[in-house]
């Protein structure tokens, strides 16, 4: 049985997001997020109808600090590319991240998420949210503007 004041939004709260855009062809990322506050992180991308030609890559980078100090992708953490070709529009991909995935012993603590949608502008999104909170409740980002609990 679930507790009585058990909310999804504490247990899982939604730490980052690039908010859904037409994004013109370029990359974008969401800010960085330490991994010091979660077990894993659960990440979610959605497109919506791609730009003639279009593709859309998306990968985790790290770095050592809040400011993106010797940045570089965490590896295996890139989707298969979506494209207007492959009839993509309209999909949501998943990346799942550990925090113990980062470089920590090099002291790789921040981690982001970069989106590059080449050739047209496509409608896309991205939502971090954090998973198994070291001392939860979380905290939501500051985008959340408010929290309806039923």
């Amino acid at each position: 049985m679930i507790a009585t004041n058990f909310k999804p939004s504490d247990q899982f709260p939604l730490l980052a997001t690039i908010a859904p855009v037409s994004q013109a062809a370029g990359t974008v990322t969401t800010g960085w997020i330490s991994a010091a506050d979660y077990v894993a992180y659960y990440i979610k991308v959605g497109v919506g109808v791609l730009g003639a030609s279009a593709t859309v890559d998306v990968k985790v980078q790290q770095a050592t600090d809040s400011s993106g100090t010797g940045v570089k992708d965490v590896s295996g953490s890139s989707i298969t590319q979506l494209t207007k070709a492959g009839t993509d529009d309209g999909k949501v991909v998943v990346i799942n991240l550990r925090a113990d995935r980062l470089d920590i012993n090099n002291s790789f603590k921040y981690f982001r998420v970069s989106l590059t949608d080449a050739t047209a502008a496509s409608l896309i999104t991205v939502d971090v949210y954090g998973v198994g909170a070291y001392n939860a409740p979380g905290t939501p980002a500051t985008i959340v503007d408010e929290v309806v609990t039923v």
